[in-house]
C-alpha cells in the first residue's frame, strides 16, 4: 500500500517545468471529452470559449461580480414564479471579488473567471509540486498524473470558484507544513471566502494544534492553532458582511438556501448519499436529437463518480494509517491534507447538496499530497479508473446534463 523509502544516494531529477506540463496536459485532456461530447449535429459549445466553460451557478458568480448581492422575493420580479426567495446570496464572494479584481485590466467578467480559474489551476500544480518534494519520481510523477484527471476535475476548468479554492486550501497546508501560521490563515481565510466547504480549513486549523508546530511549546501551538482557524474563520465572516450590507439580513445565505433549496442544518449523510445516488440526471435533462457515443454511456455517470470518490477518501485514509504504522508519524502536511480530504468528503452529504456535491468533491485534489505515498499497484490503477471516470463526468458536463 505504502511505496518504500528510497535509498538516499539515489539521485531524484529536478524537474520546475513537471507542474507546467501537468497543466496543459490537464486542459489537452479536457478539451478532448469537450469535442467528443458534440452531438452529430455539431451543436455543442467550444471548449475554447467562455460558454463552453459555464454553466448554472456561474451566472450567479458573474453576477455577483458585477453588481453585489441581492435578495427578493421571486413573485415581487416573476408573478409566475413559485413563492420563494430568489437572488444570488447562495454563492460566496471570494471568486467573484478576485473575477471583478481581474477585469480592472480590461477583461470582460467572463473571460477573467475563465483566466481567475486557469491560473488557479496551474498553482495548485505548482503547490502541490512543491508539498511533493519538487523531484520526479515515478511516485510523484504518477500523481500529477491522476491529478490532470482527477475525480469532479472538469469543474477546475470552469467559471466555478473550486480551482481558487482548492488552491488555497494546498496553500493552507503548506502554510502548515512550513510552521507558517500566517500562511496557514491566509489561505483557510481565501477557502472560506470562496466556498463553504472550504470553511473545513478552520476546523483542521484548529486540530493543527495536536499535530504542527510541533516544536513550540503547547500553550505557543494553542496560540497558533486558535488564531490561523480565527482569521480563516473570517473568510465566512467577510460573505455574510457583504451579504448583510447588500440584503439587510445577516442571514440572507440561510434564508435563501432553505427557501429555494430545502436545505438547513444537518443531515443525516448515508441518507444523503443515496439520495445523490439516485438523483435522475438523465430524466431531468437529456440532450436532444443524437447522441454522441461517450454522452450516451455517460449520462448516469455520477453513480460511478460517488464509488470512485468514496474509494478515494478510503484510499487516503488507509494510506495515512499504513505511513502511521510503518514510520508511526505523519508529518503536519500529511495530517493537514488527511483532515481536509476527509472532511471535504463528508461536509456535502451534511449539508444536503445532492445535486452539487461531484465538483465540491473535486476539492479532495489535497488528498493527492498522501496518495504521492501509496505504492506504485495503487496508483496505477487509481490512474486509470480516474481517466475513464473525467472522460465520463466531463461528458455529463459538456453536454449539458450537470448543474
Amino acid at each position: 500500500m505504502v511505496e518504500p523509502t528510497r535509498p538516499a544516494g539515489r539521485e531524484k531529477r529536478r524537474a520546475p517545468w513537471a507542474p507546467v506540463v501537468a497543466w496543459l496536459v490537464s486542459n489537452l485532456l479536457t478539451w478532448m471529452v469537450a469535442r467528443a461530447s458534440v452531438s452529430a449535429d455539431g451543436s455543442g459549445v467550444a471548449y475554447w470559449s467562455t460558454g463552453g466553460r459555464s454553466r448554472w451557478d456561474s451566472a450567479h458568480y458573474l453576477s455577483i461580480a458585477r453588481t453585489g448581492y441581492e435578495m427578493f422575493r421571486c413573485r415581487d420580479r416573476y408573478p409566475d414564479f413559485r413563492d420563494v426567495m430568489c437572488g444570488n446570496v447562495a454563492w460566496f464572494p471570494g471568486y467573484p471579488m478576485a473575477v471583478r479584481a481581474v477585469s480592472a485590466t480590461g477583461l470582460s467578467y467572463e473571460l477573467s473567471a475563465v483566466v481567475l480559474t486557469e491560473v488557479s489551476l496551474l498553482g495548485m500544480f505548482v503547490v502541490l509540486w512543491r508539498l511533493l518534494g519538487a523531484r520526479l519520481t515515478w511516485a510523484t510523477g504518477l500523481t500529477l498524473a491522476i491529478g490532470t484527471v482527477f475525480p469532479g476535475g472538469v469543474y477546475l476548468h470552469a467559471a466555478f470558484p473550486v480551482a481558487t479554492a482548492t488552491l488555497a486550501l494546498l496553500v493552507c497546508i503548506a502554510g502548515v507544513r512550513r510552521g507558517s501560521w500566517g500562511v496557514a490563515a491566509a489561505g483557510g481565510f481565501v477557502a472560506a471566502a470562496c466556498h463553504p466547504v472550504g470553511a473545513v480549513a478552520v476546523g483542521m486549523l484548529l486540530a493543527g494544534a495536536f499535530f504542527a508546530w510541533r516544536g513550540d511549546t503547547w500553550p505557543v501551538r494553542f496560540a497558533k492553532a486558535g488564531s490561523s482557524a480565527a482569521l480563516a474563520g473570517c473568510g465566512v465572516l467577510w460573505a455574510k458582511w457583504l451579504m448583510w450590507q447588500a440584503t439587510g439580513h445577516w442571514d440572507a445565505y440561510e434564508i435563501i438556501q432553505e427557501s429555494s433549496y430545502g436545505q438547513g442544518g444537518l443531515h443525516q449523510p448515508f441518507e444523503e448519499m443515496g439520495k445523490a445516488y439516485r438523483f435522475p440526471f438523465r430524466d431531468w435533462y437529456t440532450p436532444e436529437g443524437p447522441l454522441p457515443p461517450l454522452v450516451e454511456h455517460a449520462l448516469e455517470a455520477h453513480r460511478t463518480q460517488l464509488w470512485l470518490n468514496t474509494a478515494f477518501a478510503v484510499l487516503v485514509l488507509v494510506t495515512a494509517a499504513a505511513l502511521l504504522v510503518r514510520d508511526r508519524r505523519l508529518d503536519a502536511g500529511q495530517w493537514a491534507a488527511l483532515v481536509l480530504t476527509e472532511a471535504v468528503f463528508l461536509v456535502p452529504f451534511l449539508a444536503g447538496a445532492e445535486m452539487s456535491w461531484y465538483r465540491n468533491h473535486a476539492q479532495m485534489f489535497v488528498g493527492l499530497v498522501l496518495v504521492a505515498r501509496a505504492s506504485r499497484w495503487v496508483q496505477v490503477p487509481l490512474l486509470a479508473c480516474c481517466a475513464l471516470q473525467y472522460a465520463l463526468l466531463g461528458a455529463m458536463f459538456f453536454s449539458g446534463v450537470l448543474v
